[in-house]
């Protein structure tokens, strides 16, 4: 498995990702191609054999970072993909001299709270109703002390 910087070629294979795997709130084409252009964004893939099977998402501000999304293809989860893809998004905010990483992850996820858990995340507090389907985030951080 590979990891590597997304480029603009990668974003139709990215947005048919996210058709795989998600019901709702899916980004489009439209928010794929935004955060390529966003100087603030820093996007990866994991590929394996040329195949794109994960990707992740971080916008950068000052000393404060945002993890905007994390999504591994079903087949490839609970294999060290998404711990590999948030590692390098952390370490890209390390370097660019981040204090603080803030995420939402949705209630019913387990298996993503348990991969932020594992990063050093913590749970700092929820949102109501933050999802179009009505379902609670929790919010968590990551410090760098």
């Amino acid at each position: 498995m590979l990891i590597r910087e997304w480029k603009f070629e990668d974003i139709l294979a990215l947005t048919a990702l996210e058709e795989q795997c998600f019901e709702s709130d899916r980004w489009s084409y439209r928010t794929f191609a935004s955060c390529y252009e966003n100087s603030a964004f820093f996007g990866v893939v994991a590929t394996e054999g040329g195949e794109i099977i994960g990707y992740g998402g971080i916008t950068i501000a000052a000393d404060s970072a945002d993890i905007e999304n994390v999504l591994v293809a079903e087949g490839y989860r609970r294999g060290g993909v998404g711990n590999k893809i948030v590692g390098s998004l952390i370490e890209h905010a390390r370097g660019c001299g981040v204090r603080d990483i803030f995420l939402e992850v949705r209630v019913s996820n387990a298996p993503a709270m348990r991969l932020y858990l594992k990063n050093n995340f913590v749970g700092v507090y929820a949102r109501t109703r933050y999802y179009s389907d009505g379902e609670d985030c929790l919010v968590m951080k990551l410090s760098f002390t």
